[in-house]
Protein backbone atom coordinates (compact mmCIF):
# COMPACT_ATOMS: atom_id res chain seq x y z
CA UNK A 1 0.00 0.00 0.00
CA UNK A 2 1.01 3.42 -0.27
CA UNK A 3 2.04 5.04 3.03
CA UNK A 4 1.42 8.89 3.72
CA UNK A 5 4.34 10.83 4.05
CA UNK A 6 5.09 13.29 6.42
CA UNK A 7 6.82 16.49 5.40
CA UNK A 8 5.34 19.07 7.78
CA UNK A 9 3.65 22.01 5.92
CA UNK A 10 5.61 23.51 2.89
CA UNK A 11 6.63 27.14 1.06
CA UNK A 12 7.18 30.41 1.95
CA UNK A 13 9.96 32.04 4.32
CA UNK A 14 10.50 34.07 7.69
CA UNK A 15 12.61 37.05 7.11
CA UNK A 16 15.81 36.38 9.07
CA UNK A 17 14.66 32.33 9.95
CA UNK A 18 15.08 29.31 8.32
CA UNK A 19 11.64 28.41 8.17
CA UNK A 20 8.29 30.44 8.81
CA UNK A 21 7.63 30.91 12.50
CA UNK A 22 5.07 29.14 15.07
CA UNK A 23 3.24 31.94 16.64
CA UNK A 24 1.94 31.91 20.31
CA UNK A 25 -1.79 31.48 20.21
CA UNK A 26 -2.43 35.49 21.73
CA UNK A 27 -0.33 36.84 19.18
CA UNK A 28 -1.80 34.52 16.27
CA UNK A 29 -5.50 35.30 17.02
CA UNK A 30 -4.37 39.02 15.87
CA UNK A 31 -3.31 37.66 12.31
CA UNK A 32 -6.20 38.20 10.80
CA UNK A 33 -5.42 36.25 7.61
CA UNK A 34 -3.84 33.43 9.25
CA UNK A 35 -6.32 33.09 11.71
CA UNK A 36 -9.31 33.25 9.32
CA UNK A 37 -7.98 30.50 7.02
CA UNK A 38 -6.64 28.45 10.31
CA UNK A 39 -10.42 27.91 11.78
CA UNK A 40 -11.36 26.95 8.09
CA UNK A 41 -8.81 25.00 7.66
CA UNK A 42 -10.05 22.44 10.83
CA UNK A 43 -13.51 22.69 10.18
CA UNK A 44 -12.66 20.78 6.53
CA UNK A 45 -10.41 18.17 8.60
CA UNK A 46 -13.27 18.10 11.42
CA UNK A 47 -15.61 17.29 8.65
CA UNK A 48 -14.02 14.49 6.71
CA UNK A 49 -15.43 11.40 7.35
CA UNK A 50 -13.83 9.85 10.77
CA UNK A 51 -12.48 6.94 8.37
CA UNK A 52 -10.23 8.95 6.08
CA UNK A 53 -6.69 9.15 6.43
CA UNK A 54 -6.11 12.43 7.31
CA UNK A 55 -9.43 13.71 9.16
CA UNK A 56 -8.95 14.96 12.54
CA UNK A 57 -10.10 12.07 13.72
CA UNK A 58 -7.47 9.52 12.24
CA UNK A 59 -5.03 12.24 13.34
CA UNK A 60 -6.01 12.22 16.50
CA UNK A 61 -6.53 8.73 16.78
CA UNK A 62 -2.77 7.95 16.71
CA UNK A 63 -1.94 8.93 20.47
CA UNK A 64 -4.17 6.46 21.07
CA UNK A 65 -7.63 4.93 20.62
CA UNK A 66 -9.20 3.30 18.51
CA UNK A 67 -5.76 1.89 18.84
CA UNK A 68 -5.78 0.59 15.11
CA UNK A 69 -3.32 1.10 12.27
CA UNK A 70 -2.48 4.51 10.82
CA UNK A 71 -1.10 4.37 7.55
CA UNK A 72 0.13 0.36 7.43
CA UNK A 73 2.40 1.24 10.27
CA UNK A 74 2.13 -2.09 12.05
CA UNK A 75 -0.74 -3.61 10.96
CA UNK A 76 1.09 -6.96 9.83
CA UNK A 77 3.29 -6.65 12.43
CA UNK A 78 1.42 -6.71 15.94
CA UNK A 79 -0.26 -9.85 17.59
CA UNK A 80 -2.89 -7.69 19.15
CA UNK A 81 -3.77 -4.46 19.55
CA UNK A 82 -2.30 -1.50 20.71
CA UNK A 83 -1.13 1.78 21.42
CA UNK A 84 2.06 3.79 19.33
CA UNK A 85 2.73 5.18 23.02
CA UNK A 86 5.82 5.91 23.43
CA UNK A 87 5.18 7.92 27.42
CA UNK A 88 7.50 7.41 30.02
CA UNK A 89 10.11 6.84 27.36
CA UNK A 90 13.40 8.48 26.09
CA UNK A 91 11.70 8.84 22.90
CA UNK A 92 9.05 11.24 23.99
CA UNK A 93 9.95 14.41 23.08
CA UNK A 94 10.92 13.56 19.40
CA UNK A 95 8.29 10.94 19.24
CA UNK A 96 5.79 14.11 19.06
CA UNK A 97 7.69 16.47 16.62
CA UNK A 98 6.65 14.64 13.29
CA UNK A 99 3.24 13.79 15.10
CA UNK A 100 2.31 17.47 15.21
CA UNK A 101 4.19 18.20 11.89
CA UNK A 102 2.34 15.78 10.64
CA UNK A 103 -1.23 17.78 11.79
CA UNK A 104 0.67 21.19 10.48
CA UNK A 105 1.38 19.61 6.91
CA UNK A 106 -2.94 18.31 6.38
CA UNK A 107 -4.00 22.12 8.38
CA UNK A 108 -1.53 23.92 5.91
CA UNK A 109 -2.50 22.13 2.96
CA UNK A 110 -6.38 23.10 3.53
CA UNK A 111 -5.47 26.49 4.36
CA UNK A 112 -3.47 26.63 0.98
CA UNK A 113 -7.29 25.20 -0.70
CA UNK A 114 -8.92 27.86 0.82
CA UNK A 115 -6.85 30.55 -0.24
CA UNK A 116 -7.68 30.06 -3.77
CA UNK A 117 -10.83 30.91 -3.00
CA UNK A 118 -10.64 34.63 -2.21
CA UNK A 119 -12.00 36.82 -4.87
CA UNK A 120 -10.62 39.76 -2.81
CA UNK A 121 -7.13 40.50 -3.11
CA UNK A 122 -6.15 36.41 -3.09
CA UNK A 123 -1.96 37.05 -3.21
CA UNK A 124 -2.65 38.65 0.39
CA UNK A 125 -4.55 35.09 1.17
CA UNK A 126 -2.10 33.04 -0.31
CA UNK A 127 1.15 34.44 1.25
CA UNK A 128 -0.85 33.73 4.06
CA UNK A 129 -1.38 30.29 4.09
CA UNK A 130 2.18 29.85 2.47
CA UNK A 131 3.01 31.33 5.74
CA UNK A 132 0.80 29.09 8.04
CA UNK A 133 1.85 26.85 10.82
CA UNK A 134 0.13 25.35 13.90
CA UNK A 135 0.37 28.28 16.71
CA UNK A 136 1.58 27.18 20.38
CA UNK A 137 0.48 28.25 23.60
CA UNK A 138 3.36 29.26 26.10
CA UNK A 139 1.14 28.01 29.12
CA UNK A 140 4.38 28.52 31.03
CA UNK A 141 4.09 32.23 30.40
CA UNK A 142 0.25 32.54 30.23
CA UNK A 143 -1.38 29.33 31.54
CA UNK A 144 -4.85 30.99 30.73
CA UNK A 145 -5.54 30.75 26.92
CA UNK A 146 -7.12 33.67 25.02
CA UNK A 147 -11.18 32.93 24.94
CA UNK A 148 -10.84 31.54 21.31
CA UNK A 149 -9.52 28.87 22.86
CA UNK A 150 -11.60 28.09 25.92
CA UNK A 151 -14.37 30.32 26.20
CA UNK A 152 -16.02 31.29 22.99
CA UNK A 153 -18.57 29.17 20.97
CA UNK A 154 -18.76 31.61 17.92
CA UNK A 155 -15.30 33.12 16.39
CA UNK A 156 -15.29 36.11 13.40
CA UNK A 157 -13.03 35.27 10.21
CA UNK A 158 -13.04 37.06 7.00
CA UNK A 159 -14.95 35.11 4.58
CA UNK A 160 -13.54 34.64 0.73
CA UNK A 161 -15.72 37.08 -0.17
CA UNK A 162 -13.51 39.76 2.37
CA UNK A 163 -16.97 40.04 4.15
CA UNK A 164 -16.71 39.51 8.20
CA UNK A 165 -18.46 36.29 9.36
CA UNK A 166 -19.30 34.63 12.97
CA UNK A 167 -18.91 30.77 12.31
CA UNK A 168 -18.62 27.90 15.21
CA UNK A 169 -15.51 28.18 16.91
CA UNK A 170 -13.32 24.69 16.00
CA UNK A 171 -10.88 25.27 18.62
CA UNK A 172 -13.70 24.90 21.57
CA UNK A 173 -14.63 21.38 21.02
CA UNK A 174 -14.62 18.59 18.13
CA UNK A 175 -17.94 16.76 17.57
CA UNK A 176 -17.92 13.39 16.93
CA UNK A 177 -19.71 12.03 14.16
CA UNK A 178 -19.94 9.32 15.52
CA UNK A 179 -18.50 8.57 19.09
CA UNK A 180 -16.27 5.40 18.47
CA UNK A 181 -17.34 2.08 19.68
CA UNK A 182 -14.05 1.63 21.42
CA UNK A 183 -14.68 4.64 23.69
CA UNK A 184 -15.36 3.65 27.32
CA UNK A 185 -17.30 5.75 29.77
CA UNK A 186 -17.65 8.36 30.24
CA UNK A 187 -16.34 9.28 27.22
CA UNK A 188 -18.66 7.08 25.16
CA UNK A 189 -21.63 9.53 26.73
CA UNK A 190 -20.02 12.21 25.10
CA UNK A 191 -20.80 13.93 21.59
CA UNK A 192 -17.94 16.26 21.91
CA UNK A 193 -14.58 17.06 23.36
CA UNK A 194 -15.08 18.59 27.35
CA UNK A 195 -12.73 20.40 30.01
CA UNK A 196 -13.96 19.93 33.26
CA UNK A 197 -16.70 18.23 32.47
CA UNK A 198 -19.87 18.76 34.74
CA UNK A 199 -20.84 15.48 34.87
CA UNK A 200 -20.52 11.75 33.45
CA UNK A 201 -23.65 11.89 31.51
CA UNK A 202 -24.99 12.68 28.04
CA UNK A 203 -25.84 16.13 29.50
CA UNK A 204 -22.01 17.13 30.31
CA UNK A 205 -20.79 20.88 29.65
CA UNK A 206 -17.63 22.21 30.09
CA UNK A 207 -17.14 24.45 32.94
CA UNK A 208 -15.31 26.78 31.90
CA UNK A 209 -14.99 29.02 35.02
CA UNK A 210 -13.30 25.83 36.86
CA UNK A 211 -10.94 25.57 34.00
CA UNK A 212 -10.18 28.93 34.42
CA UNK A 213 -9.65 28.90 37.88
CA UNK A 214 -7.70 25.71 38.08
CA UNK A 215 -5.18 27.56 35.20
CA UNK A 216 -4.71 30.48 37.13
CA UNK A 217 -3.87 28.87 40.06
CA UNK A 218 -0.62 26.68 38.67
CA UNK A 219 0.59 29.96 37.22
CA UNK A 220 3.22 29.83 39.46
CA UNK A 221 3.89 25.96 39.87
CA UNK A 222 4.06 26.19 36.35
CA UNK A 223 6.58 28.61 35.41
CA UNK A 224 9.17 27.68 38.28
CA UNK A 225 8.52 23.93 36.90
CA UNK A 226 9.67 25.68 33.28
CA UNK A 227 12.48 27.70 34.26
CA UNK A 228 13.85 24.86 36.09
CA UNK A 229 13.89 22.64 33.66
CA UNK A 230 15.63 24.50 30.98
CA UNK A 231 18.19 25.75 33.61
CA UNK A 232 18.66 22.76 35.96
CA UNK A 233 18.50 19.73 33.83
CA UNK A 234 21.31 18.49 31.88
CA UNK A 235 20.84 15.18 30.97
CA UNK A 236 18.59 13.61 28.34
CA UNK A 237 16.73 10.87 30.91
CA UNK A 238 16.29 13.35 33.39
CA UNK A 239 14.89 15.73 30.57
CA UNK A 240 12.74 13.30 27.87
CA UNK A 241 10.19 11.84 30.62
CA UNK A 242 9.12 11.33 33.72
CA UNK A 243 10.40 7.92 34.66
CA UNK A 244 11.84 8.09 38.46
CA UNK A 245 15.52 8.61 38.27
CA UNK A 246 16.38 11.90 36.73
CA UNK A 247 19.89 11.82 37.57
CA UNK A 248 20.23 14.38 40.52
CA UNK A 249 18.79 17.37 39.19
CA UNK A 250 15.96 17.58 41.54
CA UNK A 251 13.91 19.26 38.71
CA UNK A 252 10.95 18.26 36.84
CA UNK A 253 11.25 16.87 33.24
CA UNK A 254 9.59 17.79 30.43
CA UNK A 255 6.66 15.27 30.10
CA UNK A 256 6.24 16.01 33.74
CA UNK A 257 5.26 19.23 33.29
CA UNK A 258 3.21 18.15 29.92
CA UNK A 259 1.57 16.00 32.37
CA UNK A 260 0.42 18.72 34.54
CA UNK A 261 -1.22 20.57 32.10
CA UNK A 262 -3.13 17.73 30.30
CA UNK A 263 -4.73 16.94 33.83
CA UNK A 264 -4.98 20.59 34.54
CA UNK A 265 -7.02 21.07 31.09
CA UNK A 266 -8.86 18.06 30.82
CA UNK A 267 -10.24 17.94 34.56
CA UNK A 268 -11.94 15.23 33.52
CA UNK A 269 -12.74 15.76 30.20
CA UNK A 270 -10.58 14.19 27.11
CA UNK A 271 -7.18 16.09 27.75
CA UNK A 272 -6.67 14.40 31.26
CA UNK A 273 -6.60 10.89 29.68
CA UNK A 274 -3.96 9.56 27.19
CA UNK A 275 -6.52 6.71 25.27
CA UNK A 276 -8.48 10.19 24.05
CA UNK A 277 -6.20 13.43 24.88
CA UNK A 278 -5.61 13.63 20.89
CA UNK A 279 -9.13 14.67 20.04
CA UNK A 280 -9.10 17.76 21.88
CA UNK A 281 -8.09 20.86 19.41
CA UNK A 282 -6.28 22.33 22.47
CA UNK A 283 -3.71 19.32 22.38
CA UNK A 284 -1.83 20.15 19.39
CA UNK A 285 -1.56 24.26 20.68
CA UNK A 286 -0.41 22.41 23.83
CA UNK A 287 2.14 20.16 22.01
CA UNK A 288 3.63 23.00 19.86
CA UNK A 289 4.71 24.40 23.41
CA UNK A 290 6.42 21.02 24.60
CA UNK A 291 8.30 21.16 20.91
CA UNK A 292 8.83 24.64 21.82
CA UNK A 293 10.86 23.72 25.14
CA UNK A 294 12.53 20.91 22.91
CA UNK A 295 14.21 22.89 21.14
CA UNK A 296 15.14 26.30 23.98
CA UNK A 297 16.39 22.29 25.83
CA UNK A 298 18.43 21.77 23.18
CA UNK A 299 20.06 25.32 22.19
CA UNK A 300 20.66 25.05 25.97
CA UNK A 301 22.57 21.65 25.78
CA UNK A 302 23.46 21.30 22.23
CA UNK A 303 25.14 18.44 22.59
CA UNK A 304 23.02 16.29 24.36
CA UNK A 305 20.20 14.30 22.54
CA UNK A 306 18.29 10.65 22.82
CA UNK A 307 20.28 8.29 24.89
CA UNK A 308 20.05 4.52 24.60
CA UNK A 309 17.11 2.80 26.75
CA UNK A 310 15.06 -0.16 26.82
CA UNK A 311 11.59 -0.25 25.30
CA UNK A 312 10.51 -2.51 28.12
CA UNK A 313 7.65 -4.79 27.27
CA UNK A 314 7.40 -2.23 23.24
CA UNK A 315 4.62 -0.90 21.60
CA UNK A 316 2.64 -1.37 18.42
CA UNK A 317 5.55 -1.23 16.50
CA UNK A 318 8.76 -1.32 18.55
CA UNK A 319 9.50 -5.29 20.09
CA UNK A 320 9.26 -5.76 23.95
CA UNK A 321 13.04 -5.93 25.64
CA UNK A 322 14.79 -4.21 22.53
CA UNK A 323 17.01 -0.98 22.90
CA UNK A 324 15.77 2.04 21.63
CA UNK A 325 17.55 4.86 20.73
CA UNK A 326 18.09 7.67 18.49
CA UNK A 327 17.85 5.75 14.92
CA UNK A 328 14.96 3.87 16.26
CA UNK A 329 11.67 4.64 13.90
CA UNK A 330 9.39 6.65 15.06
CA UNK A 331 6.49 5.39 14.25
CA UNK A 332 2.89 5.44 12.32
CA UNK A 333 5.63 8.92 10.75
CA UNK A 334 6.89 7.90 7.58
CA UNK A 335 9.28 9.88 5.57
CA UNK A 336 9.55 7.65 2.58
CA UNK A 337 7.33 4.70 1.41
CA UNK A 338 9.41 2.45 3.38
CA UNK A 339 10.62 4.22 6.20
CA UNK A 340 9.83 6.11 9.19
CA UNK A 341 11.51 9.02 10.59
CA UNK A 342 13.66 8.62 13.58
CA UNK A 343 15.21 11.37 16.33
CA UNK A 344 18.61 12.08 15.05
CA UNK A 345 16.27 13.06 11.80
CA UNK A 346 14.14 15.23 13.74
CA UNK A 347 16.73 16.85 15.74
CA UNK A 348 17.24 20.50 16.12
CA UNK A 349 16.90 23.96 17.75
CA UNK A 350 14.66 24.92 14.62
CA UNK A 351 13.75 22.42 12.88
CA UNK A 352 13.27 23.00 9.24
CA UNK A 353 13.23 20.01 8.00
CA UNK A 354 9.67 20.19 9.00
CA UNK A 355 9.17 23.43 7.62
CA UNK A 356 8.79 25.71 10.97
CA UNK A 357 10.80 27.63 13.33
CA UNK A 358 10.15 29.76 16.57
CA UNK A 359 10.37 33.34 16.40
CA UNK A 360 13.24 32.79 19.49
CA UNK A 361 15.31 31.47 17.01
CA UNK A 362 14.75 34.62 14.41
CA UNK A 363 18.05 36.39 13.24
CA UNK A 364 20.28 33.88 14.45
CA UNK A 365 23.33 31.53 12.74
CA UNK A 366 22.35 28.48 13.10
CA UNK A 367 25.59 27.42 12.80
CA UNK A 368 27.02 29.42 15.51
CA UNK A 369 25.91 26.94 18.66
CA UNK A 370 27.59 29.63 21.38
CA UNK A 371 26.01 32.81 19.86
CA UNK A 372 22.18 30.61 19.81
CA UNK A 373 22.69 29.31 23.58
CA UNK A 374 23.37 33.12 24.68
CA UNK A 375 20.35 34.01 22.77
CA UNK A 376 17.86 31.38 24.30
CA UNK A 377 19.65 31.97 27.82
CA UNK A 378 18.34 35.08 27.25
CA UNK A 379 14.75 34.31 26.30
CA UNK A 380 14.68 31.82 29.39
CA UNK A 381 14.99 34.10 31.98
CA UNK A 382 13.09 37.08 30.69
CA UNK A 383 10.22 35.52 30.23
CA UNK A 384 10.08 32.60 33.16
CA UNK A 385 13.09 33.89 35.85
CA UNK A 386 11.56 36.81 36.52
CA UNK A 387 9.35 35.12 39.16
CA UNK A 388 12.26 34.06 40.87
CA UNK A 389 13.60 37.26 40.59
CA UNK A 390 10.98 39.10 42.28
CA UNK A 391 10.92 36.49 45.03
CA UNK A 392 13.84 35.86 46.46
CA UNK A 393 18.08 36.74 44.93
CA UNK A 394 18.71 33.99 43.06
CA UNK A 395 22.18 33.43 42.26
CA UNK A 396 23.49 34.94 38.90
CA UNK A 397 25.18 31.28 38.01
CA UNK A 398 22.25 29.50 38.46
CA UNK A 399 20.38 31.25 35.63
CA UNK A 400 19.92 30.22 32.23
CA UNK A 401 23.47 31.85 30.92
CA UNK A 402 25.37 30.49 33.46
CA UNK A 403 23.45 26.45 33.51
CA UNK A 404 26.58 24.29 32.24
CA UNK A 405 28.20 25.69 35.68
CA UNK A 406 25.27 25.04 38.12
CA UNK A 407 24.92 21.41 36.90
CA UNK A 408 24.16 18.80 40.10
CA UNK A 409 27.36 17.19 39.93
CA UNK A 410 29.32 21.03 41.23
CA UNK A 411 26.76 20.72 43.77
CA UNK A 412 26.75 19.35 47.78
CA UNK A 413 23.45 17.53 49.12
CA UNK A 414 22.69 18.71 52.47
CA UNK A 415 20.00 17.90 53.94
CA UNK A 416 16.53 15.95 53.89
CA UNK A 417 13.06 16.71 55.69
CA UNK A 418 10.51 14.20 55.76
CA UNK A 419 7.00 14.94 56.73
CA UNK A 420 4.60 12.63 57.28
CA UNK A 421 0.54 12.65 55.90
CA UNK A 422 -2.27 10.20 54.98
CA UNK A 423 -4.33 10.47 51.38
CA UNK A 424 -8.15 11.32 52.20
CA UNK A 425 -9.68 8.14 52.55
CA UNK A 426 -12.27 8.50 49.65
CA UNK A 427 -9.67 8.91 47.07
CA UNK A 428 -7.19 5.60 47.75
CA UNK A 429 -6.91 2.67 48.59
CA UNK A 430 -3.66 1.01 48.05
CA UNK A 431 -2.47 2.95 45.90
CA UNK A 432 -0.62 6.28 45.38
CA UNK A 433 2.97 6.24 46.89
CA UNK A 434 5.35 3.74 46.19
CA UNK A 435 7.18 4.58 49.76
CA UNK A 436 5.43 4.42 53.01
CA UNK A 437 6.01 5.39 56.78
CA UNK A 438 6.21 2.85 59.52
CA UNK A 439 2.54 3.68 59.93
CA UNK A 440 1.39 2.50 56.73
CA UNK A 441 0.99 6.27 55.33
CA UNK A 442 2.46 7.19 51.60
CA UNK A 443 5.73 9.14 51.82
CA UNK A 444 6.78 12.53 50.90
CA UNK A 445 9.95 13.86 51.15
CA UNK A 446 11.03 17.68 51.14
CA UNK A 447 14.40 17.76 49.90
CA UNK A 448 17.20 20.79 49.95
CA UNK A 449 19.12 19.38 47.48
CA UNK A 450 21.64 21.43 46.89
CA UNK A 451 24.35 24.37 48.54
CA UNK A 452 26.85 26.40 46.91
CA UNK A 453 28.56 29.59 47.75
CA UNK A 454 28.47 31.93 45.25
CA UNK A 455 28.35 35.51 46.15
CA UNK A 456 26.20 34.20 49.08
CA UNK A 457 25.09 30.57 50.53
CA UNK A 458 21.62 30.11 48.88
CA UNK A 459 19.44 26.86 49.71
CA UNK A 460 17.14 25.39 47.64
CA UNK A 461 13.97 23.33 49.06
CA UNK A 462 11.71 21.06 46.19
CA UNK A 463 9.49 18.22 47.09
CA UNK A 464 10.47 15.20 45.63
CA UNK A 465 7.68 13.03 45.04
CA UNK A 466 7.65 9.37 43.68
CA UNK A 467 4.51 7.22 42.94
CA UNK A 468 3.10 4.39 40.99
CA UNK A 469 1.74 5.65 37.85
CA UNK A 470 -0.94 2.96 37.48
CA UNK A 471 -2.04 2.67 41.11
CA UNK A 472 -5.12 4.85 41.14
CA UNK A 473 -6.95 3.95 37.50
CA UNK A 474 -6.77 7.69 35.55
CA UNK A 475 -4.65 10.08 35.59
CA UNK A 476 -4.63 11.91 39.24
CA UNK A 477 -2.63 14.33 41.32
CA UNK A 478 -0.68 15.13 44.02
CA UNK A 479 -0.96 18.46 45.37
CA UNK A 480 0.74 19.83 48.19
CA UNK A 481 0.11 23.09 50.53
CA UNK A 482 1.80 25.15 53.51
CA UNK A 483 -1.00 25.50 56.07
CA UNK A 484 -4.28 24.21 56.73
CA UNK A 485 -6.04 22.75 53.92
CA UNK A 486 -9.81 22.62 52.77
CA UNK A 487 -12.14 20.14 54.39
CA UNK A 488 -14.01 20.07 50.71
CA UNK A 489 -11.55 18.70 47.88
CA UNK A 490 -13.12 20.50 45.48
CA UNK A 491 -10.92 23.28 47.23
CA UNK A 492 -7.80 21.97 47.19
CA UNK A 493 -6.55 23.85 43.41
CA UNK A 494 -7.78 27.41 44.77
CA UNK A 495 -7.00 27.09 48.01
CA UNK A 496 -4.26 29.92 49.05
CA UNK A 497 -2.34 27.84 50.39
CA UNK A 498 -2.14 25.55 47.49
CA UNK A 499 1.67 25.56 46.48
CA UNK A 500 1.69 22.81 43.44
CA UNK A 501 1.99 19.60 42.81
CA UNK A 502 2.87 16.59 40.49
CA UNK A 503 0.31 15.30 37.92
CA UNK A 504 0.08 12.10 36.87
CA UNK A 505 -1.42 11.77 33.21
CA UNK A 506 -2.39 8.36 32.64
CA UNK A 507 -4.09 5.63 30.54
CA UNK A 508 -8.01 4.61 31.46
CA UNK A 509 -7.53 1.84 29.07
CA UNK A 510 -3.75 0.18 30.07
CA UNK A 511 -5.05 -3.15 29.03
CA UNK A 512 -4.91 -2.01 25.37
CA UNK A 513 -1.87 -0.72 25.54
CA UNK A 514 1.24 -3.11 25.38
CA UNK A 515 3.05 -0.16 26.66
CA UNK A 516 1.07 0.80 29.28
CA UNK A 517 0.71 -3.13 30.82
CA UNK A 518 4.96 -3.36 30.63
CA UNK A 519 4.71 -0.73 32.94
CA UNK A 520 2.23 -1.32 35.23
CA UNK A 521 4.81 -1.22 38.24
CA UNK A 522 6.15 1.83 36.97
CA UNK A 523 7.27 4.42 39.65
CA UNK A 524 7.16 7.77 37.71
CA UNK A 525 8.48 11.16 39.43
CA UNK A 526 7.85 15.10 39.72
CA UNK A 527 9.11 17.73 41.77
CA UNK A 528 7.54 20.87 43.74
CA UNK A 529 9.82 24.17 43.89
CA UNK A 530 9.21 25.51 47.55
CA UNK A 531 11.10 28.58 47.96
CA UNK A 532 8.68 30.66 46.44
CA UNK A 533 5.61 29.29 48.39
CA UNK A 534 7.55 29.40 51.71
CA UNK A 535 8.73 33.33 51.15
CA UNK A 536 5.73 33.92 50.67
CA UNK A 537 3.69 32.02 53.12
CA UNK A 538 6.41 31.97 56.16
CA UNK A 539 8.16 35.53 55.33
CA UNK A 540 11.37 34.48 56.19
CA UNK A 541 14.60 36.21 55.98
CA UNK A 542 16.58 33.00 54.58
CA UNK A 543 15.97 29.70 53.74
CA UNK A 544 18.65 28.23 56.05
CA UNK A 545 17.47 24.79 57.14
CA UNK A 546 17.62 25.96 61.03
CA UNK A 547 14.72 27.69 59.79
CA UNK A 548 13.01 25.98 57.28
CA UNK A 549 13.32 22.01 57.77
CA UNK A 550 10.79 22.81 61.52
CA UNK A 551 8.44 24.60 59.48
CA UNK A 552 8.38 22.24 56.84
CA UNK A 553 7.61 18.89 59.13
CA UNK A 554 5.08 21.40 60.77
CA UNK A 555 3.24 23.26 57.58
CA UNK A 556 3.59 20.98 54.52
CA UNK A 557 0.40 19.21 53.69
CA UNK A 558 -0.44 16.90 50.78
CA UNK A 559 -2.80 14.61 49.39
CA UNK A 560 -4.01 12.87 46.60
CA UNK A 561 -7.16 13.40 43.63
CA UNK A 562 -7.86 11.52 40.90
CA UNK A 563 -8.69 13.84 37.68
CA UNK A 564 -12.02 14.77 37.56
CA UNK A 565 -12.83 13.50 41.20
CA UNK A 566 -15.04 15.45 43.19
CA UNK A 567 -14.70 14.93 46.75
CA UNK A 568 -14.39 15.96 50.14
CA UNK A 569 -11.61 14.42 52.27
CA UNK A 570 -8.86 16.15 54.70
CA UNK A 571 -5.13 16.02 54.13
CA UNK A 572 -3.13 15.31 57.76
CA UNK A 573 0.07 15.74 58.76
Amino acid sequence: MSHFIITGPVGSQTEGAPAPNRLEINDFVKEEEMFSLYIQALEIMYGSKQEDLISFFQIGGIHGLPYIAWSGAGAEDSAEPAGYCTHGSVLFPTWHRPYVALFEQVLQKHAAEIAEKYTVDRPRWQKAAAELRQPFWDWARETVPPPEVISLDKVTITASDGQKKEVDNPLRRYRFHPIDPSFPEPYSNWSATLRHPTSEGSDAEDNVQDLTKTLKADQPDITSKTYNLLTRVHTWPAFSNHTAGDGGSSSNSLEAIHDHIHDSVGGGGQMGDPTVAGFDPIFFLHHCQVDRLLALWSALNPSVWVNSSSSEDGTYTIPPDTTIDQTTPLTPFWNTQSTFWNSFQSAGVSPSQFGYSYPDFNGLNLQDKNAIRERIAQVVNELYGHRLRKTFPFPSSLVAAGAPQATTKDLSPITTATTLATIPHALTTEQGLSEKNADGTPKVESVAPVSKPISTEYWEWTARIHVKKYAVGGSFSVLLFLGAVPENAADWRTSPNYVGGHHAFVNSMPQRCANCIGQGDLVIEGFVHLNEAIAEHAHFESFDPAVVSPYLARELHWGVMKVGVIASGMCHM
